[in-house]
């Protein structure tokens, strides 16, 4: 079982920048693809980044050039940072793992983007 652990949402004005972390435990943390999704209000939950342990990071096209995803594999934590936010960018953030032991949630991060 892998624990998934989410910190740095908040709220930003647009324009703004934030910085999530993931921290994992319970596991090899360097044999799982490590992604984030989010979740609007009344919307599926859905892929903004992911990136492989050494691979190249994908992005969902509405956050390609603003949004950064890396991995620490040391420290076995996961990162989104998130510049020029809009308010379509107001979600509930989770981290997922996805590896051996199937595939892994956080309980997540709301992210609101508001004047």
């Amino acid at each position: 079982q892998v624990q998934l652990v989410e910190s740095g949402g908040g709220l930003v004005q647009p324009g703004g920048s934030l910085r999530l972390s993931c921290a994992a435990s319970g596991t090899i943390f360097g044999l799982y693809v490590m992604g984030w999704y989010r979740q609007a209000p009344g919307r599926q939950r859905e892929l903004v980044a992911r990136i492989p342990s050494g691979g190249t990071a994908t992005y969902a096209d509405s956050v390609k050039g603003r949004f950064t995803i890396s991995r620490d594999n040391a420290k076995n934590t996961v990162y989104l940072q998130m510049n020029i936010l809009k308010p379509d960018d107001t979600a509930v953030y989770y981290c997922n793992a996805l590896g051996p032991g199937g595939m892994n949630w956080g309980q997540g991060t709301q992210v609101t983007v508001s004047s």
